[in-house]
């Protein structure tokens, strides 16, 4: 789409969102199912209009960040006011908890949807108009000033590329410092944006009685605050002997990598190729599967249309055309007279068939990986866009479950067998499946004390536990040493505020379980397509051109959320949610590196 033909269509979002005032319903029939029918269609007509424009907002939001120019965050503004006006009516309120008093006369897909509407409404209570309109603004505003940040490296301006290649590929010390310092700068800025962010979220859903926002966005799971919490701690209990594995071989072999002669007891955090520790993956190269060299030499644009090609050999459809034409799927130059977000996203537009994806993608291996974890989005979108599933429960079958899907399909994309089937690597070529195990848990692994530990503790305790805004840079490194056994360079004060320089801090709040969450259920998903469908090694799967795979998971991804995601679980899997799957996939990589460790000092604690 053009910048200009952009613009007008925000024009347009302005004057229509500005003429949404209210909401109103048309006349209550005598049966309540009926009542009931004709409210949530009538709902779900307004639903859908103002989601369509208010993604449009959000997408311009995101993709044309101009600094100086508040037109667009204007928009975006009225646009979500609009969506909050609508969803958290207080007619809308009232109607559907009358109705959800009545479920014993109401259909299983009636209360479902009713209950999507209320806990919608939860977000944007118009009870309180004017706490959600600053909500609004301060979100926005936030979102402005993380992705319109300016990084920089001794006065030159870098993209946050240019710091994860660093990050991911020197080893002068002083460099990667240079680079790690510089990726938390923009902390600094957001401090103050998201003390008031949290004020606002936890008072805008305590107007429909939750106690925070943190218990708010833990009941989409219809669980407590305490079991999301005791959950995630169990993932971290089962994978610590691991951890603590993989731990202690970091320490050893990076000092001896960087010419450290006293191993330090804990990771210093720019020792490590992610700005966050949560992915150590690239510390290992696997001889005999290079694929940047012949990445490179394919182009970004091979990436996303390869992507494409392993989903259509699944069974799936061709992307619509208009992903191409309305996506943002490659950097902007430098000298672009606007920024954009550079988070990996992927977006349902309008509910029905606008799909589109937010990347900067290059011709490398973590692209490459990217690419198909946000293409299993598009695809989990365009497969419950279907008759048997309303627009209100086109979701996943929990939050986790779309991030796993995604997960699944990119880490079937990276197996040996799967790149040997399209000539990336060469099949024959002599591989160490040690170090590729080894590889693969440095990402998967490690990333579960992150996201379950450091992020949702963290969060939990902004929202849940009111801690003070003067501890925020204390607390997320007391968690970081705790859970992921890591130290800042050097003692970081309150000045700074290293959490807010997470994406998912700022704009996808006290949700960051959900990754967690997928990490577990895609092992279990891959457990069953490796072990009852391929009849193949998890270890050494290749999915490619299996239609019987692609029927498998469309049927999971088909229902949305019109099904309980833990009937999807027992149904499709016939288990409850369970580490064990990926535990039981790197069992054979414990007995390498205790080898490798063997008298070595091991300093991370338990849980």
């Amino acid at each position: 789409m053009t910048k200009p033909s952009l613009l007008s269509r925000l024009l347009l979002i302005a004057l229509f969102a500005m003429s949404t005032l209210g909401t109103s319903f048309a006349a209550e029939a005598q049966d309540v199912s009926k009542q009931a029918q004709a409210f949530i269609d009538q709902y779900t007509e307004r639903f859908v209009d103002i989601y369509k424009l208010s993604a449009e907002a959000s997408w311009a939001s995101n993709t044309l960040i101009i600094d100086g120019v508040q037109v667009i965050d204007d928009l975006n503004q009225i646009a979500g006011e609009a969506f909050a006006r609508h969803t958290g009516s207080v007619q809308v309120i009232e109607k559907t908890r009358y109705f959800l008093k009545h479920k014993d006369k109401l259909s299983d897909l009636q209360v479902k949807q009713l209950e999507t509407i209320l806990y919608n409404a939860g977000n944007n209570p118009q009870t309180v108009p004017d706490l959600v309109a600053k909500r609004i603004t301060a979100e926005t505003a936030q979102n402005t000033a993380l992705f319109g940040f300016s990084f920089t490296i001794d006065g030159k301006e870098v993209s946050p590329n240019d710091i994860d290649r660093i990050l991911t590929t020197s080893e002068k010390l002083d460099e990667r410092l240079a680079a790690w310092n510089a990726s938390k700068e923009v902390g600094k800025k957001l401090k103050t944006g998201l003390v008031d962010l949290v004020g606002l979220r936890n008072k805008t859903v305590q107007a429909l009685d939750y106690d925070n926002y943190f218990d708010y966005q833990v009941s989409e799971y219809g669980m407590t605050r305490q079991e999301m919490m005791d959950m995630n701690v169990q993932f971290m209990k089962e994978l610590r002997p691991l951890y603590r594995e993989l731990h202690t071989w970091a320490r050893y072999e990076l000092a001896k990598q960087y010419g450290v002669k006293e191993v330090p007891d804990q990771l210093p955090a720019h020792w490590l190729p992610n700005r966050w520790g949560q992915d150590w993956a690239d510390l290992v190269e696997v001889e005999g599967i290079d694929l940047d060299g012949v990445l490179e030499e394919k182009g970004a644009e091979w990436l996303v249309k390869q992507a494409e090609r392993f989903y259509v050999s699944l069974g799936f459809d061709p992307l619509p055309e208009t992903f191409y034409t309305k996506s943002s799927l490659y950097p902007l130059p430098l000298d672009a007279p606007y920024k954009k977000n550079t988070h990996a996203s992927a977006w349902h537009m309008d509910l029905t068939n606008d799909v589109r994806s937010l990347m900067s993608v290059e011709p490398n291996s973590r692209w490459y990986e990217t690419t198909h974890h946000e293409l299993g989005h598009i695809y989990y979108y365009m497969a419950y866009t279907n008759k048997d599933v309303p627009p209100l429960l086109r979701g996943g079958a929990n939050r986790g479950f779309h991030e796993a899907v995604g997960s699944l399909l990119g880490m079937a994309s990276m197996q040996k067998p799967f790149l040997a089937n399209l000539n990336l690597i060469d099949g024959n070529a002599k591989t160490d499946d040690v170090q590729i195990l080894l590889k693969e848990a440095l990402g998967m692994v490690v990333f579960i004390p992150f996201s379950a530990g450091t992020m949702t503790h963290f969060e939990h305790d902004m929202y849940a536990a009111n801690l003070p805004a003067d501890q925020y840079n204390q607390r997320w490194w007391d968690y970081v040493q705790k859970f992921q056994g890591i130290v800042p360079p050097e003692k970081r004060g309150e000045e700074f505020c290293d959490a807010a320089t997470k994406t998912h801090i700022n704009n996808d709040a006290a949700q960051y379980y959900d990754y967690a969450i997928s990490y577990i259920v895609l092992h279990q998903l891959h457990a069953h397509i490796a072990k009852k469908i391929l009849k193949q090694d998890p270890r050494a799967t290749n999915y490619y051109g299996n239609k019987e795979v692609g029927a498998f998971i469309n049927s999971i991804l088909k229902t949305g959320a019109v099904v309980d995601w833990r009937k999807v679980m027992r149904d499709h899997l016939g288990e409850e949610i369970s580490a064990k799957p990926m535990l039981d996939y790197f069992s054979p990589l414990m007995k390498y590196l205790k080898k490798e460790n063997k008298g070595r000092k091991y300093t991370l604690a338990d849980i």
